[in-house]
């Protein structure tokens, strides 16, 4: 063997051993050596692309610009972009244009007197205060992490988003799958109840009230979710393959081992919206009263408009309402379900925030958007439609390492996030990737109220339509609240002179607020 093969042969050896050890990049950590070639590949990437594949503005559900714009803020890189846009403004229908003042606000900088950067909800949207739930709760963040299940994810990945939500003053939705010990580690938790009932569930699969206190009580839950639908497969039950189930997913979730298991396409605790109501008064009475809401992909829309006059006549209400967008989202689901069922998120929300401000009943709830909002025009254009808080779940994958390979529904997700697989797991390093979640909420709100104050408004709460245009490729330009017919009547928390936004935001972020706030 001559010095030249020893010496390469020592070097595959060194890079092998640091590849194992090192835990910042969970791809070289499962696959060493090759694992560089990932990289390398992406770092010439956009030369590539020019000439031979494809735009930095063509990859879907997110697009190159996106992703690194994600990975960099994760990083706390540099997250600017030369040379201009790169997008077609004037042929890009339905293209967000975000309309600045001519003076517009000052930044605050750390360290300023009275300095605030305003993450939090208003205090006029404490979540279960017009209810009087002995359990209503401010949200800390205007930002938070939707709901993915321990099982879908593995154990790393959910105890790095709990560690991150945690780091940046967030909630996290637990998903269907229940509440495992990865949810444990310090972040809220807003636990979604889906038609399975995992956790709270009779061995028959029926919803267990008893199993549901118990719960509740070993557990940091601020709120309780309870899905109908969800954007990745609305209307259709959901299964969680036997390959991918462990003994404790099945101590967790209170299913057999060696099984497929199922959710339901529907619930079995209520038929109707008036059953509905019921459960959900039921729930938060049993739990002390946490606020409980729904949340749910947009289609037929007979469920919001029995709901709305439900709330308005007999009393009992949602506190919160979570619209998830036909987009998809982290759940596998048959192709058919994932790209024609289902109304995209800005069309849905519309609908149902239009059914609740045409009767006046749209302050006695916190609407919370889900659908691919995760960057910051998309958040303004949430919040300029009516949301109170928005919730990230792919963006939050891929703050944690994600590289978009779809290979969720395999179990052989090569980062480590959506898979079982122990070997992919240990790439992921839970503190590391925790930090790099945080840093992307923390990014993600701060340019949202830079951009806000660029509109001249010191809080998303004061964003209304008339902020934002959307481009046709006619040369046309239409105001949000034009397109979504929205009427200046309707009125939100933050209208009125903004004279009076310190008291609008003044208060503690857990307000136990009884009164009611009509």
């Amino acid at each position: 063997m001559t010095p030249f093969l020893i010496f390469v042969g020592s070097l595959l050896v060194l890079v092998v051993v640091y590849d194992l050890t090192q835990k910042r990049h969970a791809i070289l950590r499962n696959f060493p050596v090759i694992g560089h070639f990932r990289y390398l590949l992406e770092a010439v990437g956009p030369e590539l692309r020019q000439y031979i594949v494809t735009s930095n503005d063509e990859e879907l559900p997110f697009s190159r610009d996106q992703r690194r714009w994600v990975y960099a803020s994760s990083k706390k890189e540099n997250n600017y972009f030369g040379f201009g846009t790169d997008n077609d403004l004037e042929r890009s229908s339905g293209y967000v244009v975000i309309k600045h003042a001519a003076f517009p606000l000052l930044d605050p900088h750390v360290g300023d007197a009275g300095y605030d950067p305003m993450y939090r909800v208003p205090a006029a949207k404490v979540m279960g205060a017009f209810r009087g739930r002995k359990k209503a709760f401010r949200p800390a963040s205007i930002v938070n992490v939707s709901g993915m299940s321990y099982g879908s994810l593995s154990g790393n990945a959910v105890e790095a988003i709990n560690r991150g939500v945690a780091l940046a003053g967030c909630w996290q939705s637990t998903g269907e799958g229940g509440i495992s010990p990865y949810h444990k580690h310090g972040g809220d938790l807003v636990w979604q109840l889906g038609t399975g009932y995992f956790g709270c569930r009779e061995p028959d699969g029926r919803f267990s009230l008893e199993r549901f206190v118990e719960t509740v009580a070993k557990n940091q839950v601020r709120a309780v979710e309870i899905k109908l639908s969800q954007g990745a497969k609305p209307g259709a039950g959901g299964i969680l393959p036997a390959a991918k189930i462990t003994r404790e997913i099945v101590e967790i979730r209170g299913v057999p081992f060696g099984k497929d298991c199922v959710s339901p396409a529907a619930h079995s605790a209520f038929r109707d919206a008036d059953e509905l109501l019921d459960f959900v008064e039921k729930i938060s009475e049993a739990s002390g009263g946490l606020p409980v809401g729904i949340k749910s992909a947009v289609g037929q829309m007979k469920l919001w408009e029995d709901l709305v006059r439900l709330m308005e006549t007999t009393g009992r209400g949602v506190d919160f309402i979570t619209i998830d967008g036909g987009e998809g989202g982290t759940g596998a689901g048959p192709l058919v379900f994932t790209d024609h069922v289902a109304q995209p998120f800005k069309i849905g929300f519309s609908k149902v925030y239009r059914v609740f401000a045409e009767r006046g009943m749209h302050t006695r709830v916190v609407f919370n958007g889900s659908g691919k909002l995760g960057f910051p025009e998309q958040v303004l254009f949430a919040f300029a439609l009516g949301c109170d808080v928005v919730a990230v779940a792919r963006e939050a994958m891929l703050a944690i390492g994600c590289i978009q390979a779809q290979n969720c529904h395999t179990g052989h997700c090569p980062t480590g996030i959506a898979t079982q697989n122990k070997w992919l797991m240990r790439g992921l390093d839970p503190t590391l990737k925790s930090a790099r979640l945080a840093n992307y909420l923390v990014t993600l709100r701060k340019e949202v109220l830079a951009l806000c104050r660029a509109c001249g408004v010191p809080h998303p709460a004061f964003l209304r339509g008339e902020h934002l245009d959307l481009l046709s490729d006619h040369f046309e330009a239409r105001g949000v609240t034009q397109v979504f017919n929205y009427q200046p009547e309707w009125g939100r928390p933050g209208d009125g002179d903004l004279a009076a936004v310190r008291a609008l935001m003044e208060g503690p972020v857990e307000a136990r607020a009884p009164s009611r706030l009509g």
